[in-house]
């Protein structure tokens, strides 16, 4: 391999963006506040020829106009939308004949709010994450747009480091928590809503927020550890 590929080879690369859709083109503003509160700063909306707006975040507050860590928010492409409203009637949603494969599937992700597409956040300090998590909740308590809409649920570390134990058992959110992440020295937060949609039945996307105690080189996001 010469220099060049070498180089080739070990350039970093980052991820440039996710885009995700709101059903109607009346939630548009609601799906936006929420990217908002959860910490995305909006830098960019414009008004779509078919209804609705489009909507550029990005989750790095101190490169706004990169070309990474970006979230588009748009509407539901129509095409998109007749193909699941025809899929949904197939399976009998909602119906005595609905499909066993819909419950099945309800059931596996009300159990792990990672079973299917979902996106997820870093944090820099767990108050960060608390800060935005209990707005959320507020929003949901507070605001008609939202109720009903959010639905939440969190994984605190795994027991056994006393620093850390001490503080989620000090945390607005974590406090009494008895459900646990599957890796070390990190929480999570989950907020699933269905002003945003995606999946294969067009249903609700869950939004997950993260941080990772500082100095574990285990944690989390890492490499996995087959012993855990």
């Amino acid at each position: 391999m010469n220099v060049q590929s070498t180089m080739r080879a070990k350039a970093a690369q980052t991820i440039s963006h996710v885009n995700l859709h709101y059903p109607r083109p009346e939630d548009g503003p609601a799906a936006a506040l929420l990217l908002e509160t959860a910490g995305l700063m909006q830098t960019q909306q414009m008004e779509l020829p078919q209804g609705g707006i489009f909507y550029r975040f990005t989750t790095n507050v101190l490169a706004p106009n990169g070309g990474d860590n970006i979230v588009y928010l748009s509407p539901l492409p129509a095409a998109t939308a007749a193909l699941l409203t025809a899929a949904r009637e197939a399976l009998g949603l909602g119906t005595d004949s609905e499909h066993p494969a819909v419950s099945a599937y309800r059931a596996a992700q009300a159990a792990d709010p990672e079973y299917d597409f979902h996106v997820g956040f870093l944090h820099a300090s767990l108050e960060q994450l608390e800060d935005r998590y209990l707005a959320l909740q507020a929003l949901e308590a507070n605001d008609a747009r939202f109720a009903g809409r959010l639905k939440f649920l969190v994984n605190r570390a795994q027991p056994g480091d006393a620093e850390i134990d001490a503080r989620l058992d000090a945390s607005p959110v974590y406090r009494g928590v008895t459900r646990y992440t599957y890796g070390r020295n990190g929480v999570q937060a989950f907020c699933e809503t269905d002003l945003i949609v995606d999946g294969p039945l067009g249903g609700g996307v869950v939004l997950e927020f993260d941080y990772i105690f500082p100095g574990h080189a285990d944690h989390i996001l890492a490499v996995s550890d087959a012993s855990r």
